[in-house]
């Protein structure tokens, strides 16, 4: 599970600062399409929390059923 945690913050990591490069360079004037690029890495760091979240969540509700049933 720490090599998943470790995959999962390393990509939000990169996201993250992929959107606030992205955020930056739209509001310099004349830059188009940057502003979407920037709420794309947003979209796809939320993606990335809810999947960390999801497998946290149910790797426990499967550990907790092994140790029930064995």
């Amino acid at each position: 599970m720490t090599v998943f945690r470790w995959i999962v913050g390393v990509l939000g990591a990169i996201f993250a600062v992929a959107g606030l490069f992205s955020f930056f360079l739209s509001l310099a004037p004349g830059a188009t399409g940057w502003l979407q690029r920037a709420r794309r890495f947003r979209h796809w760091i939320w993606l990335t929390l809810l999947l960390w979240f999801n497998v946290e969540v149910w790797g426990r509700v499967v550990d907790m059923l092994i140790d029930w049933v064995g």
